[in-house]
């Protein structure tokens, strides 16, 4: 039989996909919130840093309303013709994600630039101090709610969704001092940290892009997830080796497959037991798992690993 692990065991779907909603929503909320506050700063202000962070804010709802989908699709359970279910809407999404980030970085550096060109002075700039303090609050409170669920459930989507706040974060921050600069006499500050922010909001759209791109070609799981899966498998008594571990995820899935060598001799139907106590120990830590075992004779020697 097996031995108990100390790692402790996953959420369970149900309450991944209660917290991936409630994610979703609490994004879309509150980036609406902040447009409708940025917006109102950025006309009184006349500033090109409040029309920055305004921007990276639509693009937040965007992203947002597409995540929303997102996760509502990939929740779905696998059908006739998805037989694998639909995670890698997540990835996708975070594609889309990616090019909303990288056009709104490229509009603004051409904005930033008109306005070195074309100077125009500030105006009202308290409205626009307060604006951000309100949206640097909002945000860190969504984010630290964003980072408890990408914890539990290590959403592609999140997790990008997570990174676009992070850089609103940033961008506000920035916003308040280039605003706090020009109230000091400094106004060309204003579209010099318009550029600066669009600069890394590029660097964070080919992040999500390169993360977004490794799931959807089936990457594999990370090395201590490996490990663990192999430890579980070596557990049982009558498993004398393992090998061919290839592990993917889509979604809130991991699929799993794996060789298990066993004795030469034992029956076929201890074998298939064996097999399924194996699946069973492996979804009782990995509850999200779609496991996929073959048993092979321990005299076969097993095949070379694949080049990393």
């Amino acid at each position: 039989m097996i031995a108990a692990s100390k790692t402790a065991s996953p959420i369970v779907p149900a309450d991944a996909a209660r917290l991936l909603r409630w994610a979703t929503y609490a994004s879309v909320i509150t980036a609406s919130v902040l447009i409708a506050g940025k917006l109102a700063a950025a006309l009184l202000t006349g500033s090109v840093s409040v029309l920055a962070s305004l921007v990276d804010s639509m693009m937040d709802v965007a992203a947002s309303v597409i995540n929303l989908w997102a996760v509502h699709y990939s929740l779905q359970p696998p059908d006739r013709d998805h037989r694998f279910g639909h995670g890698k809407a997540e990835p996708l999404a975070g594609l889309a994600q990616a090019a909303f980030v990288a056009g709104s970085a490229v509009f603004l550096i051409l904005h930033a630039v008109d306005r070195l060109l074309h100077p125009q002075p500030l105006n009202d700039t308290l409205i626009g101090v307060g604006v951000l303090v309100f949206a640097i609050m909002a945000t860190g409170v969504l984010l630290m709610f964003q980072r408890h669920v990408i914890r539990l459930t290590q959403s592609t989507a999140i997790s990008a969704d997570a990174m676009h706040y992070a850089t609103d974060l940033l961008t506000n921050a920035a916003t308040l001092m280039a605003l706090g600069l020009a109230m000091l006499g400094w106004p060309m500050m204003d579209p010099l940290f318009a550029i600066g922010i669009a600069v890394y909001i590029l660097y964070s759209s080919g992040n999500i892009a390169y993360n977004s791109i490794q799931l959807l070609m089936d990457h594999e799981l990370p090395a201590e997830v490996h490990a663990q899966i192999k430890e579980i498998a070596r557990a049982h008594s009558q498993v004398r080796g393992v090998h061919e571990l290839r592990t993917r995820r889509s979604g809130q899935t991991y699929f799993i497959q794996l060789h298990l060598m066993l004795d030469d001799a034992l029956p076929l139907v201890v074998a298939h037991r064996v097999g399924d106590e194996v699946e069973a120990a492996i979804k009782e830590h990995f509850p999200n798992a779609d496991v996929l075992i073959h048993q092979d004779p321990s005299s076969e020697p097993p095949p070379q690993p694949l080049p990393s």
